[in-house]
Formats: C-alpha cells, sequence, structure tokens
C-alpha cells in the first residue's frame, strides 16, 4: 500500500477533525446524497474489464457494462503484446463490444438503441453534470424515446430495456477525488480553513487506483491512519467511513451553446438533473449551521447553466458578493468572509 504522512499537529487539526467524524444521516449532508451519485465504484465503472471475458467467456456479450478488453493491457503491462488473444484499446478495440474509442477531446457521451452507438451533441451538458460529487444523474427530454433518464453511479439508462449509454474517456481527462463530510463534498487536497494544504491529493489517490482498481491506499494524519477502499469507494478510520467519489474534472467545450440535441436518430432534446421536476434552490450556509435560499436562486441557477465551474458577482446593501461554483463559496469581497452554497434539486 503506497502511504503519505502528515504528522504535524499543527497542520493536521483541522484535516484530522474534517476526516475522523462519521457519516452523518441528515438531509443536508453529502454522505446521503452520494449513495445514489458516486459513478466512481469500480463496480460500475465502465473502465473496470470484465473479469469474465478475461477468463474465457462473457455470456452477456455487447450488453455487458464492462470493458472487454485485455485486463493487462489496461495497465499497459500486458506480456503478450500484438499476440494477446485478447482485445487491446490501442488496436480499435471496443468497449462493451460496441463503437470504437478512436475520437478526439477528453470525452465523448454516446447513447445506443440497438443499432449501433450515436454520439451526443453537446455532451457538455451531461459532462458538466457529471462532474459535480453531489449529481445522481440526468434527464433527458424530447427524444425519440421519451424521457431518458440517466444513473451516473450505474451509467445506465432507467426504464428503457433497449437503450444503453456509455461515457467514454479521452486521455486529457482529469480525475478529482472527493470525500462527503456535513458539511458536502471535499476535494482530496483542498486547503483548510487555516491555508494548510490536505494529506494527500486527489493525482496520488488516481495514480494508485489506477495501479490496482480493487486495492487500496493509506495516509496519516498524526498518529491516525486512513484508508482509502477503491472496491467500496469508502474512506476508513478505524470504525469510521466516509463515501469517496471520483469525477473528471470539467472541461468546458471550446463553442456552442447549452441546447441540448442529439446526433443522428436523436432529436433535439431537454435535459434536467435526474429526479428533478422544478428549478434547483440555491442556498448559502448561516451562521448558526442553517440553510437560507437566495432570494436571486433562479439568477444564479441561469448564470450556472452558462458555466458549471464558473463564477458569478452581486450586490446587496452595497456589499459585492461573489459566488464561486467550482468551490460552492460565496466570499464578501471586502471583509473576504466566506460561506458555503450548495445548489438543492427538488423532485
Amino acid at each position: 500500500m503506497a502511504s503519505s504522512s502528515v504528522n504535524d499537529p499543527s497542520q493536521g487539526n483541522s484535516y484530522q477533525e474534517d476526516f475522523s467524524c462519521s457519516e452523518s444521516n441528515s438531509e443536508s449532508s453529502a454522505t446521503e446524497e452520494e449513495s445514489d451519485s458516486d459513478a466512481a465504484g469500480p463496480r460500475q465503472d465502465q473502465e473496470e474489464p470484465c473479469r469474465y471475458y478475461n477468463s474465457g467467456h462473457c455470456r452477456d456479450g455487447k450488453r455487458c457494462h464492462y470493458l472487454h478488453v485485455c485486463k493487462y493491457a489496461l495497465r499497459g503491462n500486458c506480456r503478450y503484446g500484438a499476440k494477446c488473444r485478447l482485445k487491446h484499446l490501442s488496436s480499435s478495440s471496443d468497449r462493451n463490444g460496441g463503437a470504437q474509442r478512436d475520437f478526439s477531446g477528453p470525452y465523448k457521451w454516446q447513447l445506443e438503441d440497438g443499432h449501433g452507438w450515436k454520439d451526443i451533441a453537446n455532451d457538455h451538458i451531461l459532462e458538466g453534470q457529471y462532474s459535480q460529487p453531489n449529481t445522481k444523474g440526468i434527464n433527458i427530454y424530447n427524444t425519440p424515446y421519451g424521457k431518458v433518464s440517466i444513473d451516473f453511479k450505474a451509467m445506465r439508462v432507467h426504464g428503457k430495456k433497449n437503450l444503453r449509454v456509455r461515457r467514454l474517456d479521452g486521455q486529457q481527462t482529469e480525475w478529482i477525488w472527493f470525500y462527503s463530510t456535513s458539511k458536502g463534498w471535499t476535494k482530496y487536497g483542498e486547503k483548510d480553513s487555516k491555508g494548510n494544504p490536505g494529506p494527500i491529493q486527489s493525482s496520488e489517490i488516481e495514480k494508485k487506483f489506477q495501479g490496482n482498481r480493487n486495492g487500496s491506499l493509506t495516509f496519516n494524519i498524526g498518529s491516525d491512519i486512513f484508508e482509502i477502499r477503491f472496491r467500496q469507494m469508502r474512506q476508513v478510520s478505524g470504525k469510521r467511513k466516509r463515501k469517496v467519489v471520483r469525477r473528471p474534472k470539467y472541461q468546458p467545450p471550446q463553442s456552442g451553446n447549452l441546447i441540448g440535441r442529439v446526433t443522428s436518430a436523436f432529436q433535439r432534446v431537454k435535459m434536467s438533473p435526474a429526479g428533478q421536476s422544478e428549478s434547483p434552490e440555491w442556498q448559502f450556509g448561516g451562521k448558526s449551521g442553517g440553510w437560507h435560499t437566495f432570494k436571486d436562486s433562479a439568477d444564479i441557477e441561469h448564470q450556472y447553466q452558462q458555466d458549471f465551474k464558473g463564477s458569478m458577482s452581486y450586490t446587496v446593501n452595497r456589499q459585492t458578493y461573489k459566488l464561486d461554483f467550482s468551490a460552492m463559496k460565496q466570499t464578501n469581497q471586502s471583509t473576504r468572509v466566506t460561506r458555503n452554497i450548495r445548489r438543492v434539486l427538488r423532485a
């Protein structure tokens, strides 16, 4: 196991409290939301090779949701090379027995209805939602199939037996790891309130994960030992557990608008986060720990849809505030006081 250590108590206290707290069942905590939003667990991740295919035969064939490729080639250490009897992605191999991986860009989202995989145009909308650690999925409307509900955790289409979805991963993808707290999701390596860096970086976790997706990684904070278990997607310390999620860093398109449409057989569509029938509500954290709804919640949502990782400024009582969608923080530009913000999906 890889090990990273932070032994200076003066730098570790804030993180030690944050990492050590047990999971919360409160509605405002990320631990409950994550149960349906963790798209990174290796059991559902389309980057995971099919063990039955690698053993000789997979009865699911093209319906399989795992990669039909050589597991050793995927790790970069297949000793048979071009003579291997199994498929390699580098040789125009397919995912799930489907289309080729050859494409430009950091990612590609596709739908399949039994007649081949078709690219989803403006798939940055899906990617933007998928990059958010607390997002469960997305609904696509006005398609030839009616409403299409995509589950990001299982990478499946609910209620449509003949329709499948997948995300092809490009070479430029940067994966970000998050752990859950009572206040929401926190990025590994993020600085605490005192400006101290986290004990472990996303890049370190990703490197270990790519080496063995069923393994684990340990790190220390003072005398406490923490273990990230990739198969369960959990961070464990003694009897305390936290949920962990892995999401891609959002990369906006070079150009294009935010009106969803699907190429080829897929007509123009309307998209919204899964389970949502009303506009999401934006809230800020109060001094007592409660949450309060912004009066201009609809305007914030509109700006958020323009750039999921951007920011916006507004003025109240001559005080200017900045909302950072990437960090999910509100900052008073005069006093530099920050507050947590969150986006609540209304079912």
